[in-house]
């Protein structure tokens, strides 16, 4: 298994921003079309949770691990 202290962690920030960048509008979006479409729009879910690793609160959590995996890296630490 990975590192325990770096488990929502993505490879690069970017990557992980990336995922933020795509997985909240979807989380988003999956609210504020249950009036046009029904509990259908809250499938966009799966998706976002994928990408988010969890909740935005976990992947908050991921992009501070993230950076202190690749500033550690560096030899910036």
């Amino acid at each position: 298994m990975g590192d325990p202290d770096a488990m929502f962690a993505s490879r690069t920030v970017g990557e992980h921003l990336l995922r933020g960048v795509v997985g909240l509008p979807l989380t988003v979006a999956a609210f504020v079309l249950v009036g046009t479409l029904g509990p259908l729009s809250l499938l966009l879910l799966v998706p976002a949770v994928a990408l988010l690793r969890g909740c935005p609160t976990c992947w908050a959590l991921g992009l501070v691990q993230t950076r202190e995996r690749t500033r550690c890296s560096t030899g910036r630490c």
